[in-house]
């Protein structure tokens, strides 16, 4: 799998002098750093924050008006904000993709994807009805039924993944924590 790298800074964000690649003293990776100033630059894990909406005994479903996987169906999802907590942030994607709010509700899937340095937090949410205003990042939203998922064009392995836990769970009666590494 080819890892997806951090675009490479060339000057210090902090005084403007040219970063070189090396291992700083007393650490264990290869780092940009600044020897005129000392500043490191650290490349962490990127929070994906989202939700399974629950209407009844349909998911909601959004289909993609972005890039990447622009045109499948995918859960709510996107990139955590500063100040704001795993569940504020699923639940604002929500809210942006759909035009609705949902309540939100327990963590469910908690996926590790290293070769993108992410890590997916999908929450269990419930809705009271199909929204009618979606985002912009939406070109169409749906409820499923188990059976009416369109599986072939879901966007992501990490979606995919979070639906069949989803309806795994739903189908015995309760829902747990699912935890896993992505390697694909």
């Amino acid at each position: 799998m080819k890892v997806i790298e951090a675009p490479l800074f060339k000057f210090c964000p902090m005084c403007g002098h040219p970063m070189v690649t090396k291992r700083p003293q007393d650490d264990v990776r290869v780092r940009e750093l600044c020897e005129a100033c000392g500043y490191i630059h650290y490349v962490n894990p990127i929070p994906v924050v989202g939700t399974v909406p629950v209407c009844g005994d349909r998911v909601l479903l959004c289909k993609r008006a972005i890039e990447p996987q622009k045109g499948k169906w995918t859960l709510p999802a996107g990139f955590m904000e500063a100040h704001e907590t795993l569940l504020e942030g699923a639940l604002r994607e929500t809210r942006e993709e759909t035009g609705t709010e949902a309540k939100g509700g327990q963590l469910f899937t908690v996926i590790d994807v290293p070769y993108a340095s992410q890590i997916h937090f999908f929450f269990l949410a419930e809705i009271t009805q199909l929204p009618t205003n979606p985002g912009p990042e939406t070109i169409e939203q749906k409820l499923f039924a188990e059976n009416e998922i369109p599986w072939d064009k879901i966007s992501f392995t990490t979606v995919r993944t979070t639906l069949e836990h989803f309806f795994e769970d739903r189908h015995q009666g309760s829902f747990m924590l699912h935890q896993y590494r992505l390697d694909d």
